[in-house]
């Protein structure tokens, strides 16, 4: 299954995004607001410069498959930009994806993050200092967050056969790259 194959080929490079992050903060409640503005900016530039040519890039039997007019998130993230008085900026570096393949698995990398997100803003919701912070990104499929990666996962297992695993890993190691190395 791509998914498996996914988490075990990127693990360093989820690690490596957590340690970024400071993600442990966000558990002892030593995490600020600036750490926030840094993630979210960051997760910014991410979608900035990948979600609209990752859905240009899926064939048409991924609209009804993944719910894709659900699964867009920039609008959203520039909510958050707003509310922290962070300025929206234009794309600057080079990030493309070959094929469909690669953009699954940058897609990937970004639901991923919605899944992680979304226990960032539960813990960030209770720690002093947030009291004002809305959760635009990191909350945007609330109660729906499970659902939406498991059907998220079933449509890799699904589509994606063994023969296209490295391209889709190729996808995903691209755009936890380019999060990694963007600011």
């Amino acid at each position: 299954m791509v998914s498996e194959y996914l988490k075990q080929n990127t693990a360093e490079y989820h690690d490596a995004a957590e340690k970024l992050f400071n993600s442990e903060k966000i558990f002892n409640k030593t995490f600020s607001l600036e750490d926030y503005k840094k993630i979210i900016s960051t997760n910014y530039l991410m979608l900035l410069h990948s979600e609209d040519q990752i859905f240009s890039s899926l064939s048409d039997k991924f609209e009804d498959k993944l719910q894709l007019s659900n699964r867009k998130k920039l609008p959203l993230i520039e909510k958050d930009l707003k509310s922290l008085s962070l300025e929206n900026k234009p794309a600057s570096h080079d990030l493309h994806f070959e094929n469909e393949h690669e953009a699954l698995g940058a897609m990937y990398v970004i639901e991923g993050s919605t899944l992680g997100g979304n226990v960032i803003a539960k813990q960030l919701s209770k720690t002093e200092g947030f009291d004002e912070v809305t959760f635009n990104f990191f909350g945007c499929y609330q109660e729906n967050t499970g659902p939406m990666w498991k059907n998220f996962k079933e449509v890799l297992d699904t589509e994606v056969a063994e023969e296209h695993y490295n391209d889709v890993l190729s996808g995903a190691k691209k755009l936890y790259t380019f999060l990694l190395n963007v600011n």
